[in-house]
């Protein structure tokens, strides 16, 4: 069980909806392709949305080493960083009782800088892969340059929590019988069929694109 704390602890459906198991957790994070990663320096906020990976009770980042939103976090200061998936519109009879399917997570935690060589290259194939499945091998190898000019960051999965919502809409008892259609519209996130750029349309599609 990951550790409940007052941050992570919410004001609403507190004993409904929140988690702090990591079996409810990390899949959520496994499914997301992206998270925000919040800080404030000098009272000012910021907020940036990046790719990530997880890896057991850790998350991953990466960017520019000239990157100044990871030039500040690198020093180990407080992150909030947040994941949502979104899986159906809730239609309500009443628009105040509308509501969404989602799952998410929100993890308190500071960066450690990685700087092992090693590391970083199999986190690069680590992030393809969960990018674009079963791509690292047909693509042109990582150059080291391009490792060593990357900054990768670590987070602990220590202080989160999950939140998630599902089901039917709940209607006010007065509403349940007026003829107004109330429900489900899913929103699921899908890949579609890939488009090629101008210098790969006389490319054959490789399998791994074809099968995503």
């Amino acid at each position: 069980m990951l550790e409940k704390t007052p941050r992570t602890t919410p004001s609403r459906y507190a004993n409904q909806r929140m988690s702090y198991d990591e079996a409810v957790v990390f899949p959520i994070l496994d499914d997301a392709l992206f998270c925000t990663v919040s800080y404030s320096v000098d009272n000012q906020p910021f907020s940036i949305p990046t790719a990530f990976v997880r890896k057991e009770n850790k998350l991953y980042i990466h960017g520019s080493v000239g990157s100044h939103f990871l030039r500040e976090i690198e020093k180990g200061i407080p992150v909030c960083i947040s994941v949502m998936l979104t899986d159906d519109l809730v239609v309500a009879k009443s628009a105040f009782n509308h509501s969404v399917n989602y799952r998410s997570v929100v993890i308190f935690s500071n960066a450690t800088k990685i700087d092992d060589f090693e590391a970083k290259a199999l986190f690069f194939k680590e992030l393809t892969e969960k990018i674009v499945p079963n791509s690292w091998d047909y693509l042109r190898p990582m150059k080291e340059k391009e490792v060593n000019k990357t900054m990768l960051l670590v987070f602990d999965i220590v202080e989160a929590s999950a939140k998630v919502r599902s089901g039917m809409p709940v209607d006010e008892e007065e509403d349940q019988g007026l003829p107004i259609w109330s429900g489900l519209i899913p929103i699921p996130s899908k890949r579609l069929t890939p488009i090629a750029d101008e210098l790969s349309v006389n490319i054959p599609l490789p399998e791994h694109l074809a099968t995503t």
